[in-house]
């Protein structure tokens, strides 16, 4: 028996992921979590005696994100596989994703017996990603933007003037600005909006 912990902030998407599951018999639902936060706190906690094999992993959760909980697994439950399933086919999120330590990366508008075939092949040691997304992550290459130019794009999503993510990251409005600009050429954005948008279309946010 191959038991899965659940990690998706929707709670309907969890709900028809665990109904698809239940239907292969070697397949148990160890657990569900509707964030990174309460997954770390289940194997922390109930399921730390017994923890699973296989966590299904959102890339994008609220608090921390699913590629930073994969980061976290090897302190929190070594034992346990990381398989990343997103509805972004984004090069970036995988070549993150796998670089975090994430046995697997699919893409939830792939078939269902599909998704329980890549558990198991995870739970066997195996690394499971889509070919041509595969080629992609390869050759899209590193993110360009260093840790606070992504800090400062990452804050720019949700803060609308240069003063409130200045605010919010603890640096002054004209280090702010250096950050912004130097992003932006290197995204080839000519906003900050379309700086955003590209980065996060290649996975880099």
């Amino acid at each position: 028996m191959i038991r899965v912990l659940l990690v998706e902030d929707q709670a309907m998407v969890r709900g028809a992921l665990a109904a698809l599951l239940a239907l292969h018999p070697d397949l148990e639902i160890a657990g569900e979590a509707g964030s990174a936060e309460e997954a770390i706190a289940l194997l922390e906690g109930p399921l730390a005696a017994a923890p699973p094999d296989v966590a299904l992993v959102d890339v994008q959760l609220p608090g921390i994100s699913g590629i930073d909980l994969v980061g976290r697994l090897p302190e929190v439950a070594p034992t346990v596989q990381a398989l990343v399933l997103t509805t972004f086919a984004r090069p970036g999120y995988a070549r993150r994703a796998l670089e975090a330590g994430a046995r697997g990366f699919l893409l939830k508008d792939a078939p269902a017996d599909r998704l329980a075939v890549a558990i198991r092949r995870v739970r066997g040691g195996e690394r499971v990603i889509d070919p041509e997304l595969a080629v992609d992550a390869m050759t899209e290459g590193q993110s360009p933007l260093t840790d606070r130019e992504t800090d400062v794009l990452q804050a720019a999503r949700v803060h609308g003037t240069v003063a409130e993510i200045a605010a919010a990251l603890h640096l002054a409005p004209g280090t702010v600005r250096n950050h912004l600009s130097a992003a932006i050429g290197k995204v080839g954005g000519r906003t900050r909006a379309e700086a955003v948008r590209r980065a996060e279309d290649r996975g880099w946010l």
